[in-house]
């Protein structure tokens, strides 16, 4: 396996002295890529002290370092026993489930704004879906929505307090699943399962179904709009969906950060060390990609790092894929002219998570 530390070894070896150091992270806030493309050139390897932590920028080294061993997800952030449990449930007839719940919220949604002329994408479509789908996927009471989508976007509290509010809301439907179970994803989690184990890998797909998976359906209905030839193309080729969606992952991830922490020394980082992987400026890096700043829903080898590693490999990634794939389909057929509204489209202006904050189309 290629260790981060001979990535960095051989891209450095022979290199003149370095130029003045480059800004930090937090003075890039609003248009972080021309500090991306200095990184990438200059400073492939850098310690940024007022972010706080040694920055990777080239996509060989990011992906290097995420699959480091000696790099190591910090508190919250990696695959939790939780995460691996619900993956494994959400095969099989768990996955059928899910799917069709997608396609369902995604149906639902879209008929709503089918009946208006102008409508915001995000706040209408983009925030929803991965709610709507939980609902209906656990088959709870579509009354209990609004409760859901705040835990969805707010989770449960490190002190536990929502998880205990969540194992009281559950405690009832999960008796009545184990008395007559059904075909919800929320009788195939009670199965073989105490009450306690099935709280857990709830609260982990409401995780799943949080502002990261709203904020990637957001970039990727963004990107479409942008390239209206490409979406036609979708429009008659929906099975080159998940390629486009890959993509859109490559070129605006929901997250342009994720954060390891040294385990041990790694070449120059000292253990201890926080290690920052900036996904946004890798998923650009022309050594590995042409054109890399081109939306191109059919390139060949898109090569997303967004959720290839730690807690985005799962369930996560999953749902995400599947509200963008059915999301999309969903909105096609019931907006025959769905296209860009006019008028100034809000920019993103969070570094850590990106993505737009409204999304204004013209439905016909």
């Amino acid at each position: 396996m290629l260790c981060l530390t001979d990535v960095l070894v051989t891209r450095t070896a022979g290199t003149p002295a370095r130029p003045p150091a480059p800004p930090s992270l937090r003075t890039a806030v609003r248009d972080p890529y021309p500090l991306y493309r200095t990184l990438r050139t200059h400073h492939p390897l850098v310690y940024d002290e007022p972010f706080g932590a040694w920055l990777v920028s080239r996509y060989d080294d990011v992906s290097a370092a995420l699959a480091d061993p000696r790099l190591v997800p910090l508190p919250g952030e990696g695959t939790s026993e939780a995460d691996q449990r619900l993956e494994r449930a959400l095969r099989g007839p768990a996955s059928a489930a899910l799917t069709a719940a997608v396609e369902r919220g995604a149906h639902v949604l879209a008929s709503r704004l089918a009946a208006r002329e102008e409508a915001d994408l995000v706040a209408e479509f983009c925030d929803w879906l991965p709610t709507a789908t939980v609902v209906a996927a656990l088959g709870l009471p579509y009354e209990e929505t609004a409760r859901v989508h705040c835990w969805c976007r707010t989770g449960l509290g490190p002190s536990g307090g929502g998880r205990s509010e969540l194992g009281v809301f559950l405690r009832p439907l999960t008796a009545r699943r184990r008395a007559h179970p059904g075909g919800d994803l929320l009788s195939v989690l009670c199965a073989e399962r105490t009450d306690e184990a099935v709280t857990g890998l709830v609260g982990t797909l409401l995780g799943a179904a949080g502002e990261t998976t709203a904020r990637a359906l957001a970039s990727f209905l963004a990107n479409l709009l942008d390239h209206p030839r490409q979406l036609a193309v979708l429009r008659e080729q929906p099975d080159l969906t998940a390629g486009a969606w890959a993509e859109s992952l490559r070129r605006d991830p929901p997250l342009h950060i994720v954060k390891r922490r040294a385990v041990e020394p790694v070449g120059v980082i000292p253990a201890g060390a926080t290690v920052a992987c900036l996904l946004g400026a890798a998923g650009r890096d022309p050594e590995r990609f042409t054109d890399p700043d081109r939306y191109d829903a059919f390139r060949r080898d898109p090569a997303p790092l967004a959720h290839g590693t730690g807690r985005h490999a799962s369930a996560e990634a999953l749902l995400a894929r599947l509200t963008a794939e059915h999301g999309l389909r969903a909105l096609l057929a019931a907006l025959p002219g769905l296209r860009r509204a006019e008028g100034a489209q809000a920019t993103p202006e969070d570094l850590v998570r990106r993505s737009p904050k409204i999304l204004r189309i013209r439905t016909r």
